[in-house]
């Protein structure tokens, strides 16, 4: 199959002057995909073509991340799920299947425990499952990566054209970063430095808000939490604490990843996402 020409739509105007930026293409039962912190849609560069093929995607920048505005008052988890709600309520599309990567696999978490909102879920490397000096440890080494990144924003064409260079900046989040496309990293690492919501967001993810779960047999759809054994962000003792929060969802492992199964396992990702909201 043969998907249509990309296209970019305008931003959705949504309530209290906010707007997602987003991009809708292929064809096919409708797919949203939600990035991670610090990130934008692009970061699902590496599985969107095979998703166009047989979905139609609809790949969001959330607000205050890539080309959305930020939202007025408090960035939580919480106010990011109501924006999100709104937005697939104006286009007609609650009860959309959705992935999530990271932030975004918290977030459509918690927009599957508040029902009625989203279909089947495939949830990769949640946040919001840390106990003790996991919150420390979350919280001190992003925010130092992120220090990192900005402050070396000149050098980062250079850096990431590198496989020496993606090694040193993707360490944490990839489990092989050498082998990352040049343009993934880049656009991801100037995503990172610009985002305006990104500090306040990881402060919240910390040490703010308990993520709840969805009680045994309260689960209306198939739900999908995939982790990378190697995961150096949320590290891969939290799956347990996840499930035991989402009984009912399936736990699948990436034997091969970090952070992102779609950057490091992408045709397992694929073929995960599909089998899951088929």
């Amino acid at each position: 199959m043969t998907s249509p020409t990309p296209t970019t739509l305008p931003t959705s105007q949504g309530r209290a002057g906010s707007s997602f930026h987003h991009i809708r293409r292929g064809q096919g039962k409708p797919l949203l995909l939600i990035h991670g912190l610090g990130s934008s849609w692009q970061t699902w560069a590496p599985v969107l073509a095979g998703l166009e093929a047989q979905r139609e995607v609809i790949a969001v920048d959330l607000p205050g991340f890539g080309h959305t505005p930020p939202l007025p008052g408090e960035v939580s988890i919480a106010t990011l799920a109501d924006a999100l709600t709104d937005f697939l309520r104006r286009e007609n599309l609650l009860g959309i299947d959705a992935v999530g990567t990271s932030m975004g696999a918290r977030l459509v978490l918690e927009l599957a425990r508040r029902g009625g909102v989203l279909g089947a879920v495939v949830s990769l490397d949640p946040g919001g499952f840390w106990q003790g000096w996991e919150r420390g440890f979350f919280y001190s080494t992003v925010a130092a990566s992120i220090r990192l990144i900005r402050a070396l924003q000149p050098a980062m064409p250079a850096l990431t054209a590198s496989p020496v260079g993606r090694s040193a900046l993707f360490a944490q989040f990839s489990s092989h970063p050498w082998a990352l496309a040049p343009e993934l990293t880049l656009t991801e690492m100037r995503s990172f430095a610009a985002s305006p919501s990104t500090d306040e967001l990881l402060r919240n993810l910390a040490f703010g808000e308990e993520q709840r779960g969805i009680p045994r047999g309260r689960l209306e759809h198939p739900l999908v939490i995939g982790w990378g054994r190697w995961d150096r962000v949320c590290l891969p003792v939290q799956a347990s604490r996840a499930q035991e929060l989402f009984p009912d969802a399936r736990l699948q492992w990436f034997d091969h990843s970090g952070h992102f199964p779609h950057w490091d396992m992408p045709a397992q990702t694929l073929r995960l996402i599909l089998d899951t909201t088929a």
